[in-house]
């Protein structure tokens, strides 16, 4: 099985709010779905590589923030793809209680009380709804890699491990000023918004032990293994 393709699509400029695709040949996985009202940012997308809708075999949703799960409903009814979540965060992809959010410093405290946070999206039951450790092996869908639980960011959130050694983390870490890649685009930094550091440091370290090597994320990105383990032991040396 070839290498596949990782393409990051744009939701905002700047890296700022980034669904991605995973390619090989004329199947894919959309991993996000940007803000309510991305479909035809992912669909022009998907054509500039020649695909389309019915070429998406899965679409993951790493976690429940808006700005990750906003159109998953209205991409799971455009491409008829599955969408695969974990339980954790299931309350909040079917809208019964509003998130909580733990802001990581300033700019999470500013942004929180802009309110676009906490906007509402259409509501959606996940096809596949991975419980606890369970993990989803992709290759029913044509790609060497797995779906990992890695809770910290929320507690239902995941990522992607691909053979190739490529993740895909949601918002387990980000990178650049200002949510995305204005400045420092190279360097790791906390997400505006986490609710345990050191269980995000837990899962990071798993994932850079069984082989991840090149981090791609929600906002900003990508990023090497040698940034990522460097912004674990400073997620350590916070206080509990």
């Amino acid at each position: 099985m070839s290498a596949p393709h990782i393409k990051r699509i744009a939701i905002l400029p700047f890296g700022m709010v980034n669904c991605h695709l995973i390619m090989q040949g004329r199947n894919c996985i959309l991993v996000d779905t940007g803000l309510p009202g991305s479909e035809a940012k992912i669909a022009r997308a998907l054509r500039h590589h020649g695909l389309s809708y019915a070429d998406i075999r899965l679409i993951v949703i790493t976690h429940a923030h808006v700005d990750h799960a906003g159109s998953a409903a209205g991409l799971r009814q455009l491409s008829g793809a599955p969408v695969v979540a974990h339980a954790g965060d299931l309350d909040y992809y079917q809208q019964k209680k509003p998130m909580q959010f733990c802001a990581t410093g300033w700019f999470g405290r500013l942004f929180l009380r802009t309110g676009l946070i906490l906007q509402p999206y259409t509501a959606f039951t996940p096809d596949i709804l991975l419980q606890g450790d369970e993990q989803l092996d992709l290759a029913d869908y044509g790609f060497a890699g797995k779906l990992k639980p890695t809770p910290g960011h929320t507690a239902g959130s995941l990522s992607v491990q691909l053979a190739s050694s490529d993740a895909m983390v949601g918002d387990l870490l980000a990178s650049g000023i200002l949510l995305g890649g204005l400045l420092r685009t190279g360097h790791a930094m906390r997400p505006p918004f986490e609710d345990d550091a050191h269980a995000v440091a837990a899962e990071l370290q798993h994932l850079l032990d069984s082989g991840a090597s090149k981090f791609y994320m929600g906002h900003g990105g990508p990023l090497p293994a040698t940034e990522v383990q460097a912004h674990i032991h400073n997620l350590r040396s916070l206080p509990e």
